[in-house]
């Protein structure tokens, strides 16, 4: 066998979901092959630097309500390459010699929200010319920014919910005109930040005076506010898997997910990480056939109109009366072996360390660079 392909495993990052990233870099960690596959695991701090990360899975995962973090402590600072005449990452200790880490062939970014899914990052590997795993810059920054996805998707005649949304600057300016727009929408509500993604500082709100608490409370993790009316429907996802070369992308069967602990109103960050046994996937989702084939269909054409890469998870509603909705796409939808994502391909016969190697595959198929 050649000599093994040199990965890069980013995770951790700047955003309010760092536990999450360095738990499903637990899960890359034990599954990724290692026969073809050689792994450079670098954690990314909440203060933004870089360094070489323990290769130890059971060192990230989430096993309390202490999640593991990505220190200073851990091991020496890494400094990415500029332009593409080399691909060698260097490491060193304050007051030493730099050494060089050597030459990495793709980056797997493992990191989710703002500085990491929403096409930062990205821009980043661009300019060092480092092919990686997922979406590009514009993908990669509409899929982050709910206000802006749901203009592209409407754009592109796809069915999005209502919706308004608070600027920071309409919240200190014109607060009574836009807590009038939340009215407009009816009642019930969910008021979220625009860029932040495990239902980080989501709140469903009932009744006009519990309104302004809520925004508050989204604006600690974005000071931009999406405010959606309420769909009553059945909450469907569809995994989206780039193809090879110019073949169209693929989609799974879609999951329905059931809250069946009464504790939880909706699919937060708690019954996400902490209570799963409040959660099941439904697979496949009792539809109709028709109905689940428009769902696959919206979900290829929710990947192809934000132009991704790599791979997406697409979100819908499911009516009483047989509408489908599509609620939003994620670049970088969570990736531990338990996530829906690779459970839903999983279950279409892909395994997980496949997943694994056929996302770093098609990276390294993609040219870095306009394209």
């Amino acid at each position: 066998m050649s000599e093994r392909t040199r990965v890069a495993i980013l995770f951790g990052g700047r955003s309010d979901e760092h536990p999450v990233s360095c738990a499903t870099a637990a899960g890359v960690l034990a599954a990724i092959d290692r026969d073809r596959y050689e792994v450079v695991p670098i954690g990314i701090t909440r203060a933004g630097e870089w360094v070489v990360a323990d290769d130890d899975p059971a060192r990230w995962q989430i096993t309390g309500p202490t999640p593991s973090e990505v220190t200073v402590a851990d091991g020496a600072r890494v400094l990415l390459p500029l332009g593409e005449a080399s691909r060698e990452m260097v490491s060193y200790e304050p007051g030493t010699v730099p050494a060089l880490l050597g030459e990495v062939d793709v980056v797997l970014p493992l990191l989710h929200g703002p500085f990491g899914e929403d096409g930062t990052l990205q821009g980043l590997l661009e300019l060092a010319g480092l092919p990686y795993v997922g979406s590009g810059v514009l993908a990669s920054a509409v899929g982050m920014d709910k206000h802006y996805m749901k203009i592209v998707l409407a754009g592109a005649g796809l069915p999005v919910g209502p919706y308004t949304v608070i600027t920071p600057r309409a919240w200190r300016t014109a607060r009574e005109d836009a807590l009038a727009s939340v009215a407009a929408l009816g009642w019930p509500v969910f008021v979220k930040p625009c860029r932040a993604g495990s239902s980080f500082g989501i709140t469903k709100v009932d009744r006009p005076e519990d309104l302004t608490a809520a925004v508050e409370e989204a604006q600690r993790f974005d000071p931009k506010v999406i405010v959606e009316a309420a769909i009553v429907g059945r909450e469907i996802e569809c995994a989206v898997l780039e193809a090879r070369g110019d073949a169209p992308a693929r989609t799974t069967v879609p999951g329905e997910i059931v809250v069946t602990d009464p504790e939880h109103g909706f699919y937060d960050y708690e019954s996400k990480y902490f209570h799963a046994d409040g959660v099941t996937l439904a697979w496949p989702a009792a539809l109709p056939e028709d109905v689940t084939a428009q769902i696959r269909d919206l979900a290829a054409q929710t990947f192809e109109a934000l132009s991704c890469e790599g791979l997406a998870r697409v979100d819908f509603f499911y009516t009483d009366a047989g509408e489908v909705v599509v609620n939003e796409l994620n670049t970088m939808p969570g990736f531990t072996p338990f996530s829906m994502y690779p459970m839903m391909w999983e279950r279409s016969g892909l395994a997980y360390p496949d997943l694994i190697t056929e996302l770093i595959e098609l990276a390294r198929e993609r040219p870095t660079g306009l394209r």
